[in-house]
């Protein structure tokens, strides 16, 4: 089964948008196989796309975690 996933966090400014992109930079490495993620910075909104070929469980749980990192980030910028 091939899945997409796109989502998007908008009204981020610039500053925010390219912090949290740059805090998910290391963790966007090692994907299992048939899983990837992009992430896009369009018009003050972060989209995240994910593309698997692959197990639905490891898909959600990678969803669940990276938003869980955009969250933290998010908090931390207040």
């Amino acid at each position: 089964m091939e899945t997409t996933v796109k989502i998007a966090i908008e009204h981020l400014t610039k500053k925010k948008a390219d912090a949290i992109m740059a805090a998910l930079e290391p963790d966007n490495v090692d994907f299992p196989k048939g899983l990837s993620f992009e992430i896009e910075n369009l018009d003050n909104a972060l989209v995240f796309n994910f593309h698997s070929t692959g197990n639905m469980k490891t898909l959600t749980a990678t969803i669940d975690e990276v938003l869980a990192h955009v969250s933290m980030a998010i908090k931390v910028m207040g």
